[in-house]
């Protein structure tokens, strides 16, 4: 099982004005949940570990996890409201998110609420934001500490500085993370905020030493590129009329760990094994996933069906 742990959220997408006010189209979001949403379309077994609130956002967050078949065994509920995301497109599908969540459900989650992992987990992926934030980022870590002897733990750290600010504290949480993680996906737009003037391959390097067995960087439109201690590969994107990139990363990510699955590599000790051409294959599967997602509206992610 893959068990998915962060926030659910209802991204909001700005729309044209009325005579009243804005045209708003509401989505189901939050990066932890489009990951386990994206591997319960790619036919695995998934399980979403957060706090939802009791609202009627958290109802149809909710609703839409069991309708997409993710296990919501390991969800808690809240009486504290669900998180926003306002979101508005630029010219060139790209995204910018208005986070409103301070005090929301997705924050609440404590060490004392924690739910054991299922016997059958075998991966625990974790990131973006409520790593950061508290209580839940403590208590997320730790988790992933306590686990990393017997599963695989997978990161992206999916950086939000309008969530926040300081970018000493996502480096700081980023740098521990890898450290506990054996896959790390990361944007190369997240790498340029967190460490400024470096290049992917400078990061790359030191990322594997200081413990991930698998790094990852998604390039956007220019690729993406993947390192072992053994191994290297780049793949480019898939060309395809952009709606927006919504999702994209969420989408590469439950792709990854899909085709990892698909050929036996869901293990510290076999990511480390992967050969130059089967990174190349990872990747070109992972962006045909992301590619999918990026002609649609909104984090629609493929099913398996749609990839070969």
């Amino acid at each position: 099982m893959f068990v998915v742990c962060g926030e659910a959220l209802m991204d909001v997408y700005m729309g044209e004005s009325t005579p009243t006010g804005l045209r708003l189209d509401a989505r189901i979001g939050g990066s932890p949940l489009n990951v386990a949403q994206g591997l319960a379309r790619l036919a695995r077994p998934a399980a979403f570990l957060s706090t939802v609130s009791t609202d009627a956002i958290g109802e149809r967050l909710l609703a839409s996890l069991v309708a997409e078949g993710v296990d919501t065994s390991l969800v808690l509920r809240s009486d504290a409201p669900s998180t926003l995301s306002v979101v508005s497109i630029d010219v060139t599908g790209v995204p910018r998110y208005d986070f409103h969540g301070n005090g929301a459900a997705d924050r609440q989650l404590t060490p004392g609420m924690l739910p054991a992992l299922p016997t059958q987990t075998r991966v625990l992926q974790l990131g973006s934001y409520a790593l950061v934030v508290e209580p839940v980022g403590s208590t997320l870590r730790a988790l992933a500490a306590a686990a990393r002897a017997r599963c695989l733990i997978a990161y992206d750290p999916n950086v939000r500085l309008n969530v926040e600010p300081d970018i000493a504290r996502w480096r700081q949480v980023v740098e521990d993370m890898v450290s506990l993680a054996h896959l790390v996906k990361v944007s190369e737009e997240d790498l340029a905020l967190l460490y400024p003037g470096e290049s992917p391959e400078q990061v790359a390097p030191r990322w594997l030493k200081r413990g991930a067995a698998l790094v990852v960087v998604t390039r956007g439109g220019a690729g993406s590129s993947a390192w072992t201690a053994n191994a290297h590969a780049k793949a480019p994107s898939r060309p395809v009329k952009v709606i927006d990139t919504v999702g994209a990363g969420d989408t590469f990510q439950a792709a990854l760990l899909t085709w990892l699955d698909d050929h036996d590599a869901l293990a510290p000790a076999a990511l480390t094994t992967l050969a130059d051409s089967q990174l190349d294959a990872l990747l070109r599967f992972a962006a045909q996933a992301a590619a999918i997602t990026c002609s649609r509206r909104g984090a629609d992610m493929p099913r398996r069906s749609e990839l070969p």
